[in-house]
């Protein structure tokens, strides 16, 4: 298995690691459901370094990525960040990225892990515009800082006031290191992400740069396992669970950044087509009052029939009720708001909630 630049840390802190997208990764240091309310209270620290960085550089940028994804690259500008999507042919997901404008002439493509080597595929043999492709994912460290008093963590460092705006991002240094510093995440908080290049030295600098920062806001490590129920309260869709090649982004809640209006992108006109014909199954949050633990592949029961899986669930740290995510046919939707959840063997009331399952100011 791969490691990243941060693995001498896990290894020092007892971290419980487990192989996820090649890599040994850190699931949880102290438990999941403290990491997850250190994020949600105060500041938490992920290793997210696995994570692909693709960058696309040329007079073509522009047109290649504005092809490629499913929002509108037009609305960027330098020092911005999109999230997007890039299709198939027939409207399922390649994967789900950020796109950051650097320039006109170069962007900077965030992908999942676990599909670096797919993507990057798919975007070479899709250059049609003659761009560079060049795929720097095992050259860059990525850190997210997260929660509440991240800001204040990060501008100790920095030496200097933050003033970033949501899905905004710059470039500066750290202790001498370079590094582009984005107002992005995945956990609803406000947070940062950093990415840099470096050896294991130069990582572990920077790691221990930010958690002396943090000793008075009691900054805690926080493993893949918080990282997942964190991203679920607010309803962030996960690659291979909630969205894959076989979900279309209308489906799967995501027109919002699906840009029906652009000239072209790959799988436009897929879509076009589901959404004039009517989506047969939409993306559906779920609770469930008592405390059960619903879980990935659980059936979705009404009047004794199968009408949803489960995609994405767990107990919510926050609410302390089972939350789940799961593709139901928008006729039950039409019809009823309650259902049932089959966990180990028993039928369990369910109610069709709201995104997010918990509100943030």
């Amino acid at each position: 298995m791969k490691h990243t630049t941060f693995y001498p840390v896990h290894v020092k802190l007892n971290a419980k690691l487990v192989e996820f997208a090649g890599y040994e990764m850190p699931i949880q240091y102290s438990s999941i459901i403290a990491e997850h309310k250190a994020v949600r209270t105060s500041v938490g620290v992920f290793d997210v370094s696995h994570m692909g960085e693709v960058f696309v550089r040329g007079e073509k940028a522009y047109e290649f990525v504005q092809e490629l994804t499913v929002n509108d690259v037009e609305k960027l500008f330098p020092g911005r960040v999109q999230y997007s999507a890039m299709c198939y042919d027939d409207g399922g997901i390649v994967d789900d990225l950020l796109v950051y404008n650097i320039s006109r002439t170069e962007y900077m493509l965030v992908i999942n892990a676990s599909n670096i080597e797919k993507d990057f595929a798919w975007m070479k043999e899709h250059n049609t515009h003659g761009v560079e492709l060049s795929n720097e994912s095992d050259s860059y460290s990525l850190l997210a800082i997260q929660g509440p008093n991240s800001k204040k963590v990060l501008e100790k460092i920095l030496e200097k006031e933050i003033t970033l705006e949501y899905y905004h991002f710059f470039t500066g240094t750290i202790l001498g290191v370079d590094m582009i510093l984005s107002r992005t995440g995945y956990t609803g908080e406000l947070g940062y992400e950093l990415y840099f290049k470096g050896d294991e030295q130069t990582a572990l600098m920077i790691w221990d740069a930010i958690f002396k920062a943090g000793e008075e806001f009691n900054i805690q490590p926080v493993g893949l396992g918080a990282r997942d129920s964190l991203r679920l309260e607010m309803g962030y869709c996960l690659y291979g669970n909630d969205i894959d090649k076989s979900t279309n982004p209308l489906e799967a809640g995501l027109g919002w950044i699906t840009r029906l209006s652009k000239s072209h992108f790959i799988g436009k006109e897929a879509l076009v087509s589901a959404k004039t014909v009517g989506l047969k199954r939409k993306l559906t949050p779920l609770v469930i009052e008592e405390r059960a633990f619903p879980r990935h592949g659980y059936e979705v029961i009404y009047h004794g029939n199968i009408i949803g899986v489960v995609t994405s669930g767990t107990v919510s740290p926050v609410l302390e009720k089972g939350i789940a995510l799961a593709y139901i046919s928008t006729d039950t939707l039409s019809e009823t708001k309650e259902v049932q959840m089959r966990i180990r063997g028993k039928d369990v009331a369910a109610q069709v909630g709201k995104l997010p399952f918990i509100s943030k100011q």
